[in-house]
């Protein structure tokens, strides 16, 4: 192309530092990024010499990077913030708490906004989300205009009664929950922003032949499946006494342990485990706080230098990928028992970006600021106190930002978080919707709470 082309963008974005998540060039000074299309025409230290903007936007002291790929999530699951991560243990396991079984559509619908908003608003641009009614929240969660990996939660326990630890497998569950998942692949497939996938509960609470047919409905329809998988003692030891085998045997014995499985948590895996999972292609999902926040920590060095792709994801605490970062990286050191070259800011950085972009199978379109790359990106307000100077902007970022420093989101270019606020949605109306569907959720349980 000849220096008098003319580029014209829709948005041009100037002055500021892009932590681009491309190896070749993983940081811009004073860039320059141009979109056009909903695509990044344009990335470099300057503009063209000829150009046209419909909008220019200078932006001296922000970080620009690419959107967060937060790939496992339970959005509906808003409604225990700040009781179940003081039990000990996933929601669904733990009496005392309401349960997905007792929502209804029109709290799903409330309770999801507010986890994808939540989300968004901190810097996710795809969220990975799966759980009941997920017709519903999928619905609900496009209306931001951000990308979704959803699912139903797919399983042929009967939730009902695991909480009072009673494994009973029952065939018509599986078929209902499959058969709605697959419903929803019919509904969006070939949307823009959606990539429907299959969200197999856990190895204990799906029965190796119900597995089989969940890896089978993947292999047909090219879906990418998310587990749980070594999550708690409690499912190891079940799914030992069930089949004698640990969860990643079983997973690859029903024909699910290939590059289009996403395992969330992996807590507790060894080194065979890990070797397996890297044959096979498969992705670590690294959800650092919860796991902390329960007295566990994922061993996520060995499973990186087992050659294992690291996504990182926040599940059920909060949305805050940037924090999600600091927690992977410190979690990572105290079990190297130090700071080694293996564990920096650019790793985890990678893991929030390109490592579940990855995972998910759409690292060609997203995940890293390059030309020809959808406009999937975030602005970071770098000016305050807390992210200067600004030496190494990457480990600022990692090391003292948070969520609420993001002050843009664009999605294909669109801008979705300006100042701050979502452009889609009343922000006060979501958040006082979930308010009134939890509250509802909790009944005379949630007095003590709220009395």
């Amino acid at each position: 192309m000849s220096a008098d082309t003319l580029h014209r963008f829709d948005l041009l974005l100037l002055d500021a530092i892009a932590l681009t998540a491309d190896p070749a060039r993983p940081e811009i000074r004073d860039c320059a990024i141009g979109i056009r299309g909903g695509r990044i025409a344009w990335i470099d230290r300057a503009p063209p010499a000829r150009y046209e903007a419909q909008r220019t936007l200078r932006l001296p002291g922000h970080f620009i990077l690419p959107g967060f790929v937060n790939v496992h999530t339970h959005s509906i699951l808003t409604m225990v913030r700040g009781v179940a991560a003081d039990l000990g243990f996933a929601p669904s396991y733990t009496p005392g708490i309401p349960k997905g079984t007792a929502v209804n559509p029109e709290q799903a619908r409330a309770l999801a906004r507010l986890g994808a908003l939540e989300a968004l608003l901190f810097g996710s641009t795809l969220v990975g989300d799966n759980f009941v009614h997920a017709d519903i929240a999928t619905e609900a969660m496009v209306e931001l205009g951000l990308r979704l990996a959803p699912s139903w939660r797919i399983h042929d326990v009967d939730f009902a009664r695991v909480a009072q630890g009673d494994w009973h497998h029952d065939p018509a569950i599986g078929r209902r929950t499959l058969d709605a998942a697959l419903t929803l692949q019919a509904r969006w497939a070939g949307h823009a922003r959606v990539h429907p996938n299959l969200a197999a509960h856990a190895v204990d609470t799906c029965s190796n032949g119900f597995l089989q047919e969940v890896a089978a409905a993947s292999r047909a329809h090219g879906l990418r499946v998310s587990t749980h998988l070594g999550q708690s003692q409690v499912e190891v030891q079940r799914v030992r006494a069930r089949t004698g085998r640990s969860s990643t045997e079983v997973l690859d014995d029903t024909g699910l342990l290939n590059e289009r499985l996403l395992g969330g948590h992996c807590i507790y895996l060894d080194e065979a485990d890990a070797a397996r999972m890297a044959r096979a292609g498969a992705h670590a999902v690294h959800i650092p706080k919860c796991n902390a926040t329960s007295g566990r920590l994922a061993p996520t060095p060995m499973l990186k230098r087992a050659g294992v792709n690291i996504a990182l994801a926040t599940d059920t605490q909060h949305g805050d990928m940037i924090e999600l970062m600091r927690w992977a990286l410190m979690t990572a050191r105290v079990q190297e028992g130090g700071v080694n070259a293996g564990w920096q800011p650019a790793d985890v950085f990678h893991m929030a970006t390109m490592g579940g972009a990855r995972a998910l199978g759409l690292d060609h379109e997203i995940g890293s600021l390059q030309a020809g790359k959808a406009a999937d990106l975030v602005v970071v307000d770098a000016n305050r106190p807390h992210l200067r100077p600004h030496v190494n902007p990457l480990g600022n970022l990692v090391h003292t930002g948070q969520g609420r420093d993001v002050r843009m989101v664009l999605v294909e270019g669109e801008v979705l978080v300006e100042d701050g606020l979502p452009t889609r949605v009343d922000m006060q109306a979501v958040c006082a919707e979930a308010e009134t569907a939890a509250r509802a959720l909790w009944g005379a349980e949630g007095r003590r709470y709220w009395e």
